[in-house]
């Protein structure tokens, strides 16, 4: 984590944008003191996607006991469709 006053960092935003951008946590203090901070875009809500498609397939699968559906086989390519 990179810190820079605020002057400076006024200075120089679109550098510290660009750094920011590529993944590096930028700290902009007044005094000494943090009063900002720059850091990368979030990554998508993989945990959130994951739960959706979690719950699709509870949904889908509602009432079929396990091997209801026939082989191992049969249920692998049931689920390539």
């Amino acid at each position: 984590m990179t810190s820079f006053g605020i002057f400076e960092a006024k200075n120089r935003l679109s550098e510290l944008v660009e750094r920011a951008a590529r993944g590096e946590e930028i700290v902009i203090t007044r005094r000494g003191q943090q009063v900002a901070r720059l850091m990368p875009p979030r990554a998508p809500d993989t945990i959130g996607q994951a739960h959706a498609l979690a719950t699709r397939i509870r949904r889908s699968r509602a009432g079929q006991a396990p091997g209801d559906g026939g082989s191992i086989r049969d249920m692998i390519e049931e689920g390539r469709r």
